[in-house]
């Protein structure tokens, strides 16, 4: 990953030893766990590069922070929502399957339209 997030610019290339191990400065340290409390959060990794932009730049406005970090809880609401509607669905379908030898099954049914 550590690769990836040199290529995505979100952390400068590192020097190496002679063998070829990297070598990280406190600094890069510090920004790699940014990037997984990110992720954690479920940032993606665009979003994660306007953070990291934000968080380096020390005259940034925490309105521009605040901004990405709402649009992304506003996402997170719609996916649980959707998440709970399929949820209800499934519940739904299960309650009126009745599990037992009968070939007939309101969920396959329903899935075929």
């Amino acid at each position: 990953m550590v690769r990836h997030y040199e290529s995505l610019g979100l952390l400068p290339r590192v020097a190496r030893t002679d063998s070829g191990y990297r070598q990280y400065s406190e600094a890069d340290v510090h920004t790699l766990r940014f990037i997984k409390r990110g992720r954690d959060l479920g940032f993606s990794m665009e979003e994660i590069g306007e953070l990291v932009g934000l968080w380096q730049n020390r005259r940034r406005a925490s309105a521009s922070v605040r901004k990405v970090a709402q649009k992304h809880s506003d996402d997170l609401a719609q996916r649980i929502q959707a998440m709970q509607e399929m949820q209800r669905t499934l519940q739904h379908l299960i309650h009126c399957c009745h599990g037992d030898d009968r070939p007939e099954c309101p969920i396959l049914e329903a899935l075929a339209g």
